[in-house]
């Protein structure tokens, strides 16, 4: 696998829209009032532009996550924990038959790089794509005034628990994090730490749903908990996951409010695989070899349990670890 020493490149800017096109190796990037138009060597793709925003931000905020990020069924990245593909048609069937799939192999700060600076170009005031759709502006149209406030937030990452002394903050009004109008009708009564003499100062312990209720963002964990390699993640879903996500291992989903609806697929070659309804108090495994997308009537929360141990992506890979994480019978 070559790696490209590649920067991004800005273009010409369309006169009669405002947006400029950027270059990132054989890749072109550009926009018009409604769609994100992907071009390469063998061929072009289009993506509705709220869509190819909401997944873009999302990728750079979560390092490119573990594994595939889809856009769509076409067009995504991989990671591989220091350089990223980028792929278009590269697990499409038809565009695989066609000869016209295209991947490319960057640094992963080129790609973050790159996607910054088409985000905060195409990104006009009043548009947030971290919101859920009733929260947020659209990005149709000609391009209106930059946003200057940051593009990523409320991606934290607590270094062993929230809210532990010296650790990240437990969401509040204090830190500006009002309770979602989606969650106004729950009650967050604090737990109360009772410790046995000698263990004073040794417990710890949080309304977690609180913590949820209070997110300002959709589909983007934060790191409630860490143990080892073993990361706990909390998120509040709201419409449709943005994008399709390709696993490298297994992650482990429990609803605890409310409904999702996940689409799941073959990894390689998108064929359907099934669809999992999940209400409160189900518990499911994404194997290593499925990509999903989630779908949410009403805003939920899930907590998500990934096994963040360096290499255990290349373990599915070779075959040595099975990519479902239980055998029945």
């Amino acid at each position: 696998m070559s790696v490209l020493d590649a920067r991004v490149e800005r273009l010409s800017t369309d006169p009669a829209t405002g947006y400029t096109a950027f270059r990132l190796g054989s890749f072109t990037f550009r926009r018009d009032e409604y769609f994100a138009h992907v071009s390469w060597p063998k061929g072009s793709h289009i993506i509705e532009v709220d869509r190819f925003l909401r997944a873009m931000v999302r990728d750079i905020g979560w390092g490119f996550f573990y594994g595939w990020i889809f856009f769509d069924d076409i067009f995504g990245t991989t990671n591989h924990y220091g350089t990223v593909d980028i792929f278009a048609g590269s697990y499409d069937k038809g565009y695989r038959e066609a000869g016209i799939d295209h991947l490319e192999t960057f640094t992963a700060d080129a790609v973050s790089e790159a996607f910054e600076a088409i985000s905060r170009d195409w990104i006009s005031e009043g548009y947030d794509p971290l919101n859920a759709p009733l929260e947020t502006g659209s990005p149709i149209g000609s391009k209106g005034r930059e946003r200057t406030d940051p593009l990523l937030r409320a991606f934290i990452a607590a270094d062993r628990m929230l809210g532990l002394p010296g650790d990240k903050p437990v969401r509040s009004d204090a830190t500006g994090h009002p309770v979602n109008r989606a969650f106004a009708d729950l009650e967050y009564d604090a737990p109360d730490i009772e410790c046995a003499p000698g263990f004073e100062g040794q417990l710890h312990a949080i309304n977690l749903f609180e913590h949820i209720a209070r997110s300002d963002v959709t589909w983007n964990p934060s790191i409630s908990a860490v143990t080892r390699a073993n990361i706990c993640c909390v998120t509040s879903e709201e419409h449709m996951l943005p994008v399709i996500h390709g696993n490298d291992r297994n992650e482990w989903f429990i609803q605890l409010t409310d409904e999702i609806h996940w689409s799941i697929a073959d990894k390689e070659s998108g064929a359907p695989r099934g669809r999992v309804v999940m209400r409160p108090g189900d518990v499911c495994a994404m194997p290593a070899d499925i990509r999903h997308q989630g779908f949410a009537p009403k805003r939920a929360m899930l907590m998500v349990m990934e096994n963040g141990t360096p290499g255990l992506e290349q373990r599915y890979a070779s075959g040595e670890l099975k990519p479902y994480p239980v055998d029945f019978g």
